[in-house]
């Protein structure tokens, strides 16, 4: 089964960075990660990714490692 992540075009995908400190974003499921900052950003059912700053979940230490140690996609 394809993520949102992955199901989002391409063209678009490769221009999304984190809106607050516009840096790269790793697919993380159903999710755009910024591992710097440790915050996820949603993508929602219809594959549009939410990047408003005060929508971003923090993310703990334990699901920080997970997502980095499964490699998620740097894009």
């Amino acid at each position: 089964m394809t993520s949102r992540a992955e199901q989002i075009d391409p063209v678009v995908r490769a221009r999304l960075v984190c809106p607050q400190d516009l840096g790269a974003l790793i697919d993380a499921g159903d999710e755009l990660y910024n591992p710097r900052l440790r915050v996820a950003y949603p993508i929602d059912d219809l594959g549009i990714p939410d990047m408003l700053i005060s929508d971003a979940r923090p993310v703990g230490d334990d699901e920080h490692q997970r997502i980095v140690a499964a490699g998620g996609e740097k894009k």
